[in-house]
């Protein structure tokens, strides 16, 4: 066996090895057909039972009630940043965002090429280092849904109290997929890329109410158009098939291991363990954002100054504990603990914060 590393890597995510494996041991043949998955065509019958199992296990795995399609689009969440308001927003209408950083930022500013979107609230003014409570939302009139993006991956901070406002809400949960239930009784749209949680880049799931596809415009090129793709159950055109097959895989190993709220426990233990750590650190670690909203699945923190950080840095990948660094827009550190990381990769790397604050501090 190759020597796996601690990958705290933002995305692509650590999968689980044991998927990984099996994942080898059918790459070349899969299942006696003489050739891989991905050389098939997606209209066989081996490939079209991955792909339904996929679905099925995606809805079961999250919980999503009847009334929601399951959708798998290429392109990531990013391009839903554009696919959201081109068919959820009619002429008249206009849609509220929670701007809580850098990535609903993006949402924000690409969306608005294609409805009328309003920054119904914004952190900027506290460089983004908490959520908004319900009540600081302003909604305009007319608005048709409010988006939230639910962890920042970059600043490192979650929702912890869903917006129950009056109108439908739209998620990106891309860094935080799967990894605690979400009210569906709030929501219209839920989606995310896949590459932080459940398999390889290059793909977006999408969970959309059935009722809002009927309402939805049809007046955009048919892959932009979620109902194009419910009516051929994500297979109107060519698929992701290797994202999906490995989409599949982690799911199952989800469920295997207790579902969603075994997951959520473990995350919420996994970040225990490192907040744990910074805030015994007599103020050698910090971790900038506010404690009620800090995020589960990505631990930001920083030094006593940037040198220490460079030395923290080098010595760590000296010890196999990689990607560590912070993004580059806010500097610092991070630790991406997303489902498949091991509680016992999170552990090393509490260990050594502690060895190096002695050391240092």
């Amino acid at each position: 066996m190759v020597k796996r590393v601690h990958n705290f890597c933002a995305g692509p995510c650590t999968l689980p090895l044991s998927v990984l494996k099996d994942v080898q041991q059918e790459f070349v043949d899969f299942h006696n057909a003489g050739m891989s998955l991905i050389e098939m065509s997606h209209r066989s019958k081996e490939y079209d039972a991955v792909h339904m199992e996929a679905m099925r296990l995606a809805r079961e795995t999250f919980g999503a009630p009847d009334d929601f399609e399951v959708l798998f689009i290429q392109g990531g969440a990013t391009l839903q940043f554009a696919m959201v308001p081109m068919n959820l927003l009619k002429p008249g209408q206009k849609a509220g965002y929670v701007n809580s950083g850098s990535w609903a930022t993006g949402a924000l500013r690409d969306g608005a090429h294609y409805g009328e979107l309003y920054t119904a609230w914004d952190g900027a003014g506290e460089d983004y280092m908490r959520m908004p409570a319900p009540a600081e939302i302003a909604l305009q009139n007319d608005t048709r849904y409010l988006h939230v993006t639910s962890n920042e991956t970059i600043g490192g901070i979650r929702i912890t109290e869903w917006p129950d406002l009056g109108v439908p809400l739209v998620a990106d949960v891309s860094s935080e997929f799967m990894a605690r239930p979400i009210p569906w009784k709030l929501f219209d749209l839920v989606y995310g890329g896949i590459q932080k949680n459940l398999g390889p880049a290059g793909m977006a799931v999408v969970f959309v109410r059935k009722g809002a596809l009927t309402d939805a415009n049809q007046s955009i090129a048919n892959y932009l158009r979620y109902d194009v793709h419910a009516d051929k159950q994500s297979l109107f055109n060519t698929p992701p098939m290797f994202a999906i097959y490995m989409l599949g895989k982690v799911l199952a190993w989800m469920q295997d291991r207790g579902g969603l709220a075994v997951i959520e426990q473990d995350a919420a233990d996994k970040a225990g363990m490192l907040y744990g750590v910074i805030d015994a650190s007599d103020g050698f670690y910090r971790c900038p954002v506010n404690e009620q909203n800090r995020s589960h699945m990505n631990v930001v923190f920083r030094l006593p100054d940037e040198d220490l950080e460079a030395r923290f840095l080098k010595e760590a990948a000296s010890a196999d504990m990689v990607n560590l660094k912070g993004h580059r827009s806010v500097g610092g550190c991070r630790a991406s603990i997303y489902n498949a990381m091991p509680k016992e990769s999170v552990g090393v790397l509490a260990d050594f914060m502690r060895q190096f604050a002695k050391q240092n501090g």
